[in-house]
């Protein structure tokens, strides 16, 4: 039986509703910071996939919500929850959590800003949550037609990623290692967009192809744009269920910073519409790409 701690309860629970004021989807959560609520299909001997469409709680991220009603009805079937999480790549912010850990050996903060230096980026002010490790989180808002992956160092050591799918432990939550809090004078600040050069950083690198016969026989034909082209056209189509908007705008990425964007972007439309997206959904995400990528060539 967890114990319960009424009053962090209630602190928590009370700075749940405020980030749902701020339209930033929540959770409850333990004191291990796991969500509080267990999957109510834990027991079945068949259980199937379940997002929540059983109407049951207990099911992660997808309990998450922004209505204080089902906030305290979420907090009420968890009453030793003593924090909550902040469900990532949700609308109206899309949020990204940049986690600068203190547990590696290196100096996270560090390769941050050698990142940044390397890649011509800065880190705009944004909210900063500190943790009680001595850590921070750096809350950043990311493009509604792009899917943000979570994942562990990918990008330097001792700096994870909370996307799409993965949760932030919201300020004013307790561990059983301490609380969070923000950090002086970022409380109020909405979460700033993250920079285009950072964004790509964060999207998954496209998977290696085998050179073909066809393309290693004559060198010149087709052209090395042509095979660039065919590449990112592969890229986009290989896409499962979950990361074609990923796929998609990291291929019209490189296509318009290679130059080949507007050539190419018919082919590219044509191929996420048979991965699943409408025509509507790929010629926005291309479009967004378009943007993000104009930086990087000149163009404003």
């Amino acid at each position: 039986m967890a114990t319960i701690d009424r009053r962090a309860t209630t602190l928590a629970l009370a700075h749940a509703l405020s980030a749902a004021e701020r339209g930033l989807a929540v959770i409850p959560l333990s004191r291990t910071k796991l969500p509080a609520l267990r999957s109510p299909h834990r027991d079945d001997p068949d259980p199937r996939p379940c997002h929540g469409e059983c109407g049951r709680f207990g099911h992660g991220v997808y309990d998450a919500s922004t209505d204080p009603r089902r906030i305290r009805e979420l907090f009420a079937a968890a009453p030793w929850a003593t924090g909550y999480g902040i469900a990532c790549g949700l609308p109206p912010h899309h949020l990204i959590g940049v986690d600068l850990d203190t547990k590696s050996d290196t100096d996270s903060s560090a390769a941050l800003r050698e990142l940044a230096l390397r890649h011509l980026f800065t880190i705009p002010d944004t909210v900063v949550v500190l943790t009680p490790s001595g850590g921070r989180h750096l809350w950043l808002s990311g493009p509604p037609d792009v899917v943000v992956p979570n994942s562990a160092s990918r990008l330097a050591p001792g700096i994870d990623i909370r996307g799409a799918g993965g949760y932030l432990v919201g300020p004013g939550s307790r561990t059983e290692h301490g609380a969070y809090g923000t950090a002086p004078g970022t409380s109020r600040l909405a979460p700033a967009p993250c920079p285009p050069e950072l964004l790509r950083l964060l999207l998954p690198p496209p998977r290696a192809h085998r050179p073909t016969a066809s393309t290693t026989s004559t060198p010149s034909t087709p052209s090395a744009t042509e095979r660039q082209g065919q590449g990112l056209v592969r890229f986009v189509l290989a896409a499962h269920e979950g990361q074609r908007n990923t796929r998609l705008f990291w291929a019209a990425c490189r296509a318009y910073e290679n130059g080949i964007g507007p050539q190419l972007t018919a082919r590219l439309v044509q191929a996420a519409v048979r991965t699943g997206l409408t025509e509507q959904e790929a010629r926005s995400t291309i479009a967004s790409a378009a943007r993000m990528a104009a930086p990087a060539d000149g163009r404003h």
